[in-house]
């Protein structure tokens, strides 16, 4: 079953009278080679156990299940399940789990699965909510060797940029705070069915084991981080009175013990400034 055929794919939406939603990304590939290159990037081996988000009509979870020991895919559409019953209903390494991977206890699912390898996630993610998934993905500290995801180019652009950039982002330093980031593949809009008004990137995030930089609070860490991009094109020591816990002179004394020029933009700080000015404005006084 070529899934990633035009007129497969066709032929199954008339089968089940499907209709694709906009607001989930049910874009299908229909590109044989940028699919194989994301199984080959995500890095899947024959004792791995997958966790797919979104898988459509299964086009990535056949070619996974190929590969890996088994694969859970994570589908929150009522109306694609007896599609992939069709679709992968001859594959004894699948399993479809009906629920909202945002609301999804993965620690549990994973716990639940009888395997020795290691856990690689995959998916093609709705764009309107790739930031919240990956950093689902990425907080919950699940034992999790790669996250190889498909997202809107100009996210993707987002998450590898590094500091000083214009793409970067708090979000950026986030990510890479808990991960490598590598492009695996682009993928342009005419090789899905039905056609995006937006290219897309296939990322492979590599969770890393040990984090870059310490900090003694993350949560802290990272409200410090959002306040630093919070007023582009403004000074880091302007930028942080958005915190709300710190006065001027308080703020200028962290900037002083980090080592960093007050009048510097937040978004040019890098992860290891950001480590300390956080670790100074926590015990500042």
């Amino acid at each position: 079953m070529k899934l990633y055929s035009p007129s497969e794919i066709n032929e199954i939406r008339t089968i089940f009278g499907f209709r694709n939603s906009k607001s989930l990304g049910q874009n299908f590939l229909t590109d044989k080679n940028i699919i194989d290159r994301i199984i080959e990037g995500s890095g899947v081996g024959p004792e791995d156990l997958v966790i797919e988000i979104g898988p459509g009509i299964g086009v990535i979870t056949r070619e996974a299940a190929a590969v890996a020991k088994k694969v859970v895919a994570v589908e929150i559409d009522e109306d694609l399940l007896p599609v992939l019953q069709y679709t992968l209903g001859d594959l004894n390494n699948v399993e479809v789990v009906n629920q909202d991977i945002l609301k999804t206890d993965l620690k549990a699912l994973i716990a639940a699965q009888d395997f020795t390898g290691k856990v690689r996630v995959i998916g093609n993610l709705p764009y309107y909510i790739t930031t919240p998934i990956i950093m689902k993905l990425l907080e919950e500290g699940i034992d999790c060797e790669t996250i190889t995801v498909m997202m809107q180019k100009e996210v993707a652009d987002r998450l590898k940029a590094a500091p000083g950039k214009k793409e970067c982002g708090a979000i950026s330093l986030m990510v890479q705070y808990f991960a490598e980031v590598n492009e695996i593949v682009k993928v342009p809009r005419t090789v899905f069915i039905p056609q995006p008004k937006v290219d897309s990137t296939v990322l492979r995030l590599d969770v890393l084991k040990e984090k870059p930089v310490a900090v003694e609070d993350e949560e802290y860490f990272f409200k410090v981080i959002k306040a630093g991009f919070a007023q582009r094109r403004k000074t880091v020591a302007n930028s942080l009175s958005v915190l709300g816990d710190a006065t001027r002179a308080e703020i200028l004394e962290a900037l002083e013990k980090a080592g960093i020029d007050p009048v510097r933009r937040g978004e040019t700080l890098t992860l290891e400034e950001y480590a300390k000015l956080s670790e100074a404005l926590m015990h500042k006084g």
